[in-house]
């Protein structure tokens, strides 16, 4: 891909190591990086002929004038960088979990419509290979009718006062931290395979007492096609996986004609309904960067987009849709009742 499209960066944390990465193999023109961390800074700017670092996005933004910003900082900040990029007419790619609240979101989606710029969230998880695949064996007969989704988080990660600190402590003092920081990954992922949902019913608890937020709870989903789902998380429990944070946990589908099943090692499993041996599904996948290589995937759709005019499966507007469903997961959890969102 042609050096084609002027990029700046914001953040300089853990997992802006494979955005970095991404962005150097699919040969951006890397024109800033703010961060407050210099020594971090340098060496990212290092991999992209010593890009111009800089402490204010603003300044940034002016001084580089970028045609696209990808914003890699937590949800704090989100809002008022999206607002500093559309005002510069800069298009905008936003991690995940997009802002602080729903009501943030439609802000910061209003606010780009205006200043006529584009805006994405970089939501990689749909793009990881087990669930690039799983979706191309949905849309064949295999599974027959579906009938239920269930996914068992578990990535260990989440015990005692130290829980996070090393990758990121923010983790800990985020209100909202279960749904909002890591289920939104699934609610993304749900209705990418089986489509949008219907209700929802919750119930979240806090296992941890030195972090803020709910770590654990169980939430059922009704889809509007009729299948039912469950997500099952707890980031203190843990799964069998060589690396417990790849697929951090593993799902079972189940339809009239058989089960599918993905493990903790990104391996997919199908069974037909009255067998008792399953087959192992083969595929093929890249161990390199984020999980699968879905950071590159993403980013990769998106510099389609933006370059080419290609058509975006992940904006801001269809994104909203999951934040609404989490919205809805909190409301359920207060209430303690099963809330409708259609």
């Amino acid at each position: 891909m042609k050096k084609n499209i002027r990029l700046a960066v914001v953040g300089t944390g853990y997992f802006s190591q494979f955005h970095y990465d991404a962005w150097k193999r699919l040969n951006v023109d890397l024109v800033g990086i703010c961060s407050l961390n210099e020594d971090e800074a340098n060496k990212y700017s290092k991999q992209f002929e010593n890009c111009e670092i800089f402490s204010d996005f603003e300044s940034m933004i002016i001084t580089t004038k970028p045609d696209l910003v990808d914003i890699i900082v937590p949800p704090l900040n989100h809002l008022k960088f999206i607002k500093i990029s559309a005002k510069n007419k800069v298009n905008i790619i936003c991690q995940k979990p997009f802002t602080n609240s729903i009501k943030e979101a439609r802000e910061a989606i209003n606010f780009t419509k205006r200043n006529k710029v584009k805006i994405a969230v970089h939501e990689n998880f749909r793009f990881q290979p087990w669930y690039m695949k799983i979706n191309e064996i949905l849309k064949t007969s295999l599974l027959g009718d579906l009938y239920q989704v269930s996914f068992r988080m578990r990535p260990g990660d989440g015990q005692g006062a130290k829980a996070y600190l090393e990758r990121q402590p923010y983790f800990q003092k985020m209100e909202r931290f279960l749904i909002h920081e890591t289920a939104i990954h699934l609610i993304d992922v749900f209705r990418f395979l089986f489509g949008d949902i219907k209700s929802v019913f919750a119930n979240l608890s806090k296992l941890n007492p030195y972090i803020k937020g709910e770590d654990a709870g169980i939430v059922f989903f009704e889809f509007i096609n009729g299948i039912r789902g469950v997500f099952d998380g707890n980031r203190l429990s843990d799964h069998i996986a060589t690396d417990r944070r790849f697929t951090i946990g593993e799902m079972l589908i189940e339809g009239s004609m058989g089960t599918l099943r993905l493990n903790g090692n990104g391996e997919i499993f199908t069974r037909k309904f009255g067998d008792n041996i399953e087959k192992k599904v083969s595929y093929k996948w890249i161990k390199k960067g984020f999980a699968g290589d879905s950071v590159f995937q993403c980013q990769k759709h998106l510099l389609n987009h933006f370059l080419k005019g290609e058509n975006l499966i992940n904006s801001a507007e269809e994104y909203l849709e999951n934040l609404k469903v989490e919205n809805y997961i909190y409301k359920s959890n207060l209430k303690k009742k099963l809330l409708n969102l259609v």
